[in-house]
């Protein structure tokens, strides 16, 4: 069966937030998904991770209330009934949105995988559909490295991590970055004896190098960290999994664990589209294409996302939806998407929350910036919550004072940063923004406000 529509959406993520509007519009709209509704940050992603990780927050609370003068007689991980609590609040929003998709004409909803068999044209399952404009947002999937042994060893990615039925007694996480800390964070609160293998020198290594420093320091104090090493085989011994890492001067060492989780970074799902039968180019990671329209090298073809991969956070999935909208109603005045000041939070413990430019960045770029920094410990909230380690950057221009770029490492890290893209997107967009602003005392946001003060 052949069906013309106005727009196709391949993907039920970030795509579908305009996909109301726009049959509003009057475009006959199909949405195609092979897998649950929602997307990759409903139900692989960011979600299911930050309601199991607030599990593992809680379990902290705990373990620190005597700090407080709070004694706490012991308290029992029911696993099953964690994992339970986020699956079916997460597979019931799933269920919601396809529901009410199924119970919809406009747009209508193929549950089905789909590749592209020419020039604007999809087969999915039997049917052939077509359509002038296309929405490609199809997501990524985690990157499974070339190792010796991995393939047939039974590890696991974030997408099975979010749903095990057992409580790993030991994991091995491969790889350093955000997604490796948090699931370090939420297993190795909740007891499991954590491996974490990075081949460079720190974790989350991109973060300024202030943050990344002390964050893989804080990090050692809990867990087995081995920097600078590089995984070359995995072999199975019964049930348990036996890695060979290799670091400096080809020193090997065996990590043996009951369980190995691959977060080594996600690649775009663009390989399963067959793109190029439609022109569509593609770069050598497989990511599509975009100009800053969005809209690919085939005029009426847009992209978002994980499949762009300017940036992989669902936020900025949401930001590039909104331009999709306006680029596909009315293609002859294109806006250009607007990235400038975007954010990224890592929900481990301690959090890190990041925007701009980096210290590194600044030095290799030669800008003449300076430093505000303040520690959490020597404010009064500071003080209270007995946030020792927690510590607030930002850089800026040295003779505008416009702010080039803020990191956190600490307690509410992540909902702390927010004053500051409020002030980089404000009037001049300089540190005075925040200096001009009266905060509230003893609260937790004085320290955005002494780090500002502090700028030389």
């Amino acid at each position: 069966m052949e069906r013309q529509f106005d727009l196709i959406i391949i993907g039920s993520g970030a795509g579908l937030n305009a996909v109301g509007a726009l049959a509003d519009q009057g475009l006959k709209v199909a949405v195609i998904e092979k897998g649950p509704l929602g997307g990759t940050c409903l139900n692989r992603g960011c979600i299911p991770s930050k309601m199991l990780i607030h599990s593992a927050d809680v379990i902290e609370v705990i373990k620190n209330a005597h700090q407080f003068g709070i004694r706490v007689k012991g308290y029992e991980v029911d696993f099953g009934s964690i994992v339970k609590r986020v699956t079916e609040s997460v597979d019931g929003d799933s269920r919601e949105i396809e529901m009410n998709l199924k119970g919809s004409e406009n747009p209508l909803l193929y549950k089905n995988e789909c590749r592209f068999i020419g020039h604007k044209t999809l087969q999915v399952g039997k049917d052939v559909i077509k359509a002038d404009k296309i929405l490609i947002a199809s997501g990524g999937r985690p990157l499974v490295p070339d190792i010796d042994g991995l393939a047939e060893s039974g590890f696991i990615t974030s997408d099975e991590a979010l749903r095990l039925k057992k409580q790993p007694k030991m994991l091995t996480v491969l790889g350093g970055g955000y997604i490796s800390v948090e699931m370090a964070h939420f297993f190795g609160s909740l007891g499991t004896k954590i491996n974490i293998v990075e081949k460079h020198n720190t974790l989350v290594y991109r973060e300024d190098e202030e943050v990344s420093q002390k964050f893989t320091e804080l990090f050692r104090q809990r867990y087995n960290v081995l920097t600078g090493f590089e995984p070359v085989k995995v072999a199975k011994k019964g049930e348990d999994f036996e890695v060979t890492v290799r670091g400096e001067g080809n020193k090997t060492n065996v990590i043996r664990s009951d369980q190995l989780l691959v977060a080594t970074g996600r690649i775009p799902n663009s390989d399963g589209l067959d793109v190029d039968n439609t022109g569509v180019k593609t770069d050598e990671k497989g990511f599509v294409i975009a100009d800053e329209f969005l809209e690919t090298n085939v005029k009426g073809i847009f992209a978002l996302g994980d499949a762009v991969g300017h940036y992989l956070f669902r936020h900025s999935a949401n930001l590039e939806s909104e331009y999709n909208f306006y680029n596909i109603i009315d293609p002859s005045n294109k806006v250009p998407v607007d990235y400038n000041v975007m954010p990224h939070a890592i929900f481990s413990s301690p959090q890190i929350a990041g925007v701009g430019k980096t210290e590194q960045q600044l030095r290799a770029e030669k800008v003449d910036y300076a430093v505000g920094k303040h520690n959490y410990i020597d404010t009064g909230m500071g003080q209270a919550i007995e946030d020792r380690s927690g510590f607030v950057k930002i850089l800026v221009e040295k003779n505008t004072k416009k702010i080039l770029g803020c990191h956190i490492l600490g307690s509410d890290a992540a909902t702390l940063i927010h004053e500051v893209l409020v002030a980089m997107k404000s009037g001049d967009g300089s540190v005075r923004n925040i200096t001009r602003t009266v905060h509230i005392h003893p609260a937790m946001s004085e320290v955005i406000q002494r780090a500002a003060g502090a700028v030389g």
